[in-house]
């Protein structure tokens, strides 16, 4: 899909929560917004195209660059700080891809 998803991180995570709430692909109908926080300052940035756009899935090239540790030789971002967590927002709440995946099990099938 789009190149910046194969940081090894993000792979792995998809990978991970593939088929449950945890991935783009199974929370969207619920309104959740690809995001990331840095676990040590508390700070939530939707996830971005460079240029701004939000991104429908989680992209590194749009984050502060303070949180981008390395980038490849074209420029775009290919690791970010160890304490930056992917996950999702809704309703203007930060969730880890693991309590996404939770709300989606449990969420009513009318609700979705």
């Amino acid at each position: 899909m789009f190149r910046q998803q194969n940081a090894p991180r993000l792979i792995e995570e998809n990978h991970q929560f593939a088929g449950t709430g945890g991935v783009s692909a199974g929370n969207s109908q619920a309104r959740f917004a690809p995001a990331f926080q840095d676990e040590g300052s508390g700070k939530v940035e939707i996830s971005r195209f460079q240029d701004g756009r939000p991104a429908p899935c989680h992209m590194l090239d749009g984050l502060p660059e303070e949180w981008i540790v390395e980038r490849d030789l074209k420029g775009r971002a290919v690791k970010i700080k160890s304490t930056v967590i992917s996950g999702f927002v809704r309703l203007g709440r930060f969730f880890t891809r693991q309590e996404a995946a939770d709300y989606m099990q449990n969420m009513p099938v009318e609700a979705a």
